[in-house]
């Protein structure tokens, strides 16, 4: 096993190189960011939604699309935005607007035969999917689409190494195949930081909320994290392990982990629990990829 030699200040360099590298891409949509501030705030409507919605006609396509898809299994069809608003609540509407807002990072040429955007959206869609049923599972049905998007979002990491560092990206793949050391050990020896350190960084300068954070900087370790958070990021440890052991799009990221004892006890699972959840994930998968595609 190779020890990570970078401190933490090199480390922060890297990071801040790599985010300055991306430029644009690391942008956030003023409209999305709009939204978020909108779906934080306790005292928002679904008017204050629909207010900002209406002006951008892309996106009120795709929240008509998403609620009259078979994944929500809603009654009828529905024609109107402000409708949709009110039967998806207003955390889906900001899943499908952060959603659709990080699709265009997804994109690009094949890196490796292991390795394309298109196959970390799968995996990033699998997750979401796993997270979300694995939420309902435990009792937290009301928190299940928020759950969905810290799946959605927990690899940010890794499209931040596409963008700023694609042939390199390259050569941590090729390593974690021939070295016998894990995903994030050998993004140490090629980068000097990993995944969860660039996509935590991503996570703060868009300012998402402190458990979304939580997500996407310790999906490796849910141990690290604040107690009152451990249970979500535990779920989504437990989501991204699942979805590498059946290979559901790129894999490598956690295909030497375990569902520990520990583990499951943090995300309040059991083995049947996760049966129950995961019975039809691969069909539930497929669904969420077409629901939120362009």
């Amino acid at each position: 096993m190779a020890e990570a030699t970078t401190s933490t200040n090199e480390a922060q360099t890297i990071i801040a190189k790599a985010l300055a590298q991306i430029g644009d891409i690391a942008t956030l949509p003023a409209v999305t960011i709009k939204i978020i501030e909108i779906v934080e705030n306790p005292k928002s409507t679904a008017r204050d939604l629909h207010d900002v919605i209406k002006n951008d006609i892309a996106l009120s396509t795709k929240v008509l699309k998403v609620v009259n898809s078979a994944f929500y299994g809603l009654p009828g069809q529905v024609a109107s935005v402000d409708r949709a608003i009110v039967l998806l609540g207003l955390s889906a509407v900001k899943n499908i607007a952060i959603a659709s807002s990080i699709a265009r990072m997804f994109k690009g040429e094949k890196i490796t035969d292991k390795f394309s955007a298109a196959d970390l959206w799968t995996h990033s869609v699998a997750v979401a999917v796993a997270s979300r049923s694995l939420a309902r599972v435990t009792g937290r049905r009301a928190e299940a689409e928020e759950i969905f998007l810290a799946g959605l979002i927990h690899d940010l990491g890794i499209l931040v190494e596409r963008q700023a560092f694609g042939d390199k990206l390259g050569e941590v793949i090729k390593l974690t195949e021939t070295s016998g050391d894990s995903f994030l050990e050998c993004e140490h020896q090629v980068f000097g930081a990993d995944h969860p350190m660039f996509g935590m960084a991503l996570a703060t300068k868009w300012k998402f909320p402190r458990h979304l954070r939580a997500v996407v900087g310790y999906h490796h370790d849910s141990s690290r994290v604040a107690e009152d958070m451990r249970h979500v990021v535990a779920l989504v440890q437990t989501a991204d392990i699942i979805c590498c052991e059946r290979r559901m799009g790129f894999y490598l990221s956690a295909q030497e982990a375990e569902l520990t004892p520990q583990l499951l006890q943090d995300a309040h699972l059991t083995p049947e629990k996760i049966e129950e959840a995961c019975e039809q994930l691969e069909e539930d998968s497929d669904e969420a990829k077409s629901m939120l595609m362009a």
